[in-house]
């Protein structure tokens, strides 16, 4: 018995321009892991363990170059956000997006040293980067539902680390220190938006005909 293509229901974000969705969370999740560590790189008396993400921003040799990829990063994110709705038509995961992305770009406008401007930006990105990959996770089928919702639970996890931690409790950071936990939270949706990018790449094996 042949199953004819329009019976087959497969949930996928599907639309003309996924592939360019793909592509922009790529360049989003690359440029801003490679420039992360050439601003680390370029930054004297940087710290690791003890110094904030944000500290980048705040060290005149590497300043231009982190805060030039913060905004890019959400700018990037508010487009591949809206791509991806044009295929889900999900109004409350577009919002997601559009935190992530006013969190992000805010946090390169408005540099460390400041005030708390910054850390609502930075908290903004922090949970919206996070939300985003478990909201992704509600539209796609097989492993990558599995890997979006870890992504964002880990990077959630330490979100509510440094809470504590910087709330007059760090101990809770533990060897690995605010840096490294304020690492944790960025790392799991860059890596995750890497990932997601190349699915979104990939031909959707969707439209093959079962006998």
């Amino acid at each position: 018995m042949a199953i004819e293509r329009s019976d087959i229901r497969v949930h996928e974000p599907r639309g003309d321009n996924q592939w360019l969705t793909g592509l922009v969370f790529v360049a989003l999740a690359a440029q801003f892991v490679t420039v992360s560590v050439l601003a680390a790189s370029t930054a004297p008396g940087s710290d690791f363990a003890q110094g904030a993400l944000s500290d980048l921003g705040a060290i005149d040799e590497a300043a231009p170059l982190f805060d030039a990829s913060l905004v890019a990063a959400g700018a990037l994110n508010l487009v591949g956000g809206y791509l991806f709705y044009r295929a889900h038509g999900t109004r409350w995961i577009l919002a997601v997006y559009v935190l992530a992305a006013v969190g992000a770009i805010g946090a390169g406008v408005v540099p460390l040293d400041d005030g708390d401007l910054h850390g609502l930006f930075a908290l903004a990105a922090f949970l919206g980067f996070n939300l985003e990959a478990i909201a992704s996770g509600t539209r796609v089928a097989g492993p990558m539902k599995g890997i979006s919702v870890l992504a964002g639970l880990v990077g959630i996890a330490f979100v509510a680390v440094m809470a504590v931690g910087d709330a007059g409790a760090p101990a809770v950071f533990g060897p690995i220190g605010h840096g490294g936990a304020e690492r944790l939270i960025v790392s799991p949706p860059m890596l995750w938006l890497l990932a997601f990018g190349g699915y979104l790449l990939a031909e959707p094996p969707i439209d093959a005909a079962v006998d």
